[in-house]
C-alpha cells in the first residue's frame, strides 16, 4: 500500500469527496473554460450593437445628448462604439484576432467608465472578468487564431 492510499483511506468521506472534486476541476483546460467567456463577450456586446443599429437616429441623439464623450464628435463616437460592439464581439466568438478584439472592447469600457458612466463599475467589472483572461491567455485551441497561427507558424 502506498502512502497516498493510506492518507486517502484515513480521510473523512466529505474531505475525500472534496479532494476528488478539486482534482477533477484542476484538470479542466483553459481551452474549454474560454469558450463560454468568448460566447459571453459576443452575447453582451452584439446585443448592445444591434440595439444601436435598430434606431440609428436615437443612437446619435443619445451620443450627442447623454454620453458626450469628450474630444470626439458624437457621431464618430456612435460609429466607433457600434463598430467595436458588433465587430469585436464577432471576432471574439470566432476566435479571430481575439486579443485585439478583447483589447478594443476593454478600451471602450475604460472610456465609458471614465467619461460617461463612472457609477457603472459593477457592470464593467463583470465584463472585464471575462475579457481580461481572454486578453492575457488568448482564445484557446478551438479558435481561428489557432488555425491561422499554425498556418503562419506563429509560436
Amino acid at each position: 500500500m502506498q502512502t497516498t492510499d493510506i492518507v486517502e483511506a484515513n480521510r473523512p468521506a466529505p474531505i475525500a469527496l472534496y479532494a476528488r472534486f478539486k482534482a477533477l476541476l484542476d484538470g479542466v483546460s483553459w481551452n474549454y473554460l474560454v469558450i463560454p467567456m468568448r460566447i459571453a463577450g459576443f452575447s453582451v456586446f452584439m446585443r448592445s450593437g444591434l440595439v444601436k443599429l435598430d434606431d440609428w437616429s436615437s443612437t446619435l441623439a443619445l451620443f450627442a445628448d447623454e454620453y458626450k464623450v469628450p474630444v470626439l464628435p458624437a457621431a464618430l463616437s456612435a460609429y466607433m462604439a457600434t463598430t467595436i460592439e458588433l465587430g469585436a464581439s464577432t471576432l471574439m466568438l470566432l476566435g479571430l484576432a481575439t486579443r485585439f478584439a478583447a483589447l478594443s472592447v476593454i478600451g471602450m469600457i475604460a472610456t465609458i467608465q471614465i467619461f460617461v458612466y463612472p457609477m457603472a463599475w459593477p457592470d464593467h467589472i463583470q465584463w472585464l472578468a471575462f475579457l481580461i483572461p481572454i486578453l492575457v491567455w488568448g482564445p484557446g485551441r478551438f479558435a481561428l487564431d489557432t488555425l491561422v497561427g499554425r498556418f503562419f507558424k506563429v509560436p
